[in-house]
Parts: structure tokens; C-alpha cells; sequence
């Protein structure tokens, strides 16, 4: 890829990361303006809009940390934020450049609570009856769907260096 398309190809995603932790700050900034903390808003049998918080890292691990944590895993976000620049500037693959895209979307929106707020603003709420899945934001869909993407293909492409190497071994 030439110098230029390739500082375009990476601004284009880094762009992308940007709209992702906008749009989650955005939506955490209307929660919170809008409902009380622990505030809880029924919308389906199986889904709440929630206003609650999350100190620790994902399904609240490390929150009852006494602090620590949140400047742990601002460090955490900020190195791995990083790597993912890195990884989106070197990606020769839209598929693969986009899921490190999502990722790093993700990663910026919740180091930015970190940062500003001390914790971490969730407010998606799936429950089953009395089992409730633990609250989310769209930080974390973008994250999760993003690590997703790297697996599938990391697999697809494993499978396929796999196939190249049997099919000339054939020849």
C-alpha cells in the first residue's frame, strides 16, 4: 500500500474509534442528565435501560478494589490503545483494521469515564426472570463484537495459511 493511501486507510479507521467513543460518551452523557443513579427503566420482559456504575473491569471484576484499580486500568486502556493504533497502522486488511478499530472505539469511550468520572457509566440491562446479565454500554458491544471479529479472522486466516501450505505440498 502506498504512503498515502495508507496514512488514509488509518485515519479512516481511527476515525471510526473516534465516532464509536463519541457516540458512547454521548449516550452515557443522555443517562446520565436523564435518570438517577441506580435508577432502573423496564422497556421489555428482558431488557432495562439502566443508570448504574462500574468500577472494576468487565462483570464488575476488581470493583470493590478500594481505587486502585481505576488508575490500573486507565494504564491498561492507554498501553492497549496504543498496540491497536499500531496494529490499525499495519493492518493490510479492511476486515482486520475494523475490528481493531471497534476495539479501540470501545477502549477510548470507557477509559474516558475512567478518566473523567472515576467509574465506568453502564446502562444496557438483559435479564431472564430474576437473572440479569451484568449492566453494559455500547463501549462494550463495540469491544466485544471487535474481539470477535479478530477471532473469526484470525481462524479464517489460519485455516487458510493451512490450506496454501497443504495445496503445495499436492504440487
Amino acid at each position: 500500500m502506498s504512503g498515502d493511501r495508507s496514512r488514509f486507510f488509518t485515519l479512516n479507521f481511527l476515525g471510526f474509534s473516534t465516532l464509536i467513543a463519541l457516540a458512547d460518551q454521548a449516550i452515557k452523557w443522555l443517562v446520565q442528565q436523564s435518570m438517577a443513579y441506580g435508577q432502573s427503566v423496564e422497556i421489555t420482559s428482558f431488557f432495562n435501560w439502566v443508570h448504574v456504575w462500574n468500577k472494576g473491569a468487565a462483570f464488575s471484576l476488581f470493583a470493590d478494589g478500594g481505587g486502585w484499580q481505576r488508575y490500573f486500568f486507565i494504564a491498561i486502556a492507554v498501553v492497549v490503545s496504543a498496540v491497536l493504533v499500531k496494529l490499525i497502522r499495519d493492518s493490510h486488511q479492511r476486515t482486520e483494521a475494523l475490528a481493531y478499530a471497534m476495539v479501540l472505539g470501545g477502549a477510548l469511550g470507557n477509559v474516558i469515564d475512567r478518566v473523567f468520572r472515576g467509574h465506568v457509566v453502564d446502562y444496557l440491562d438483559f435479564h431472564w426472570q430474576s437473572w440479569h446479565w451484568p449492566a453494559f454500554n455500547l463501549a462494550d458491544v463495540f469491544i466485544v463484537l471487535g474481539v470477535i471479529m479478530i477471532l473469526v479472522t484470525g481462524f479464517t486466516a489460519e485455516k487458510g495459511v493451512g490450506n496454501n501450505t497443504k495445496n503445495r505440498q499436492n504440487d
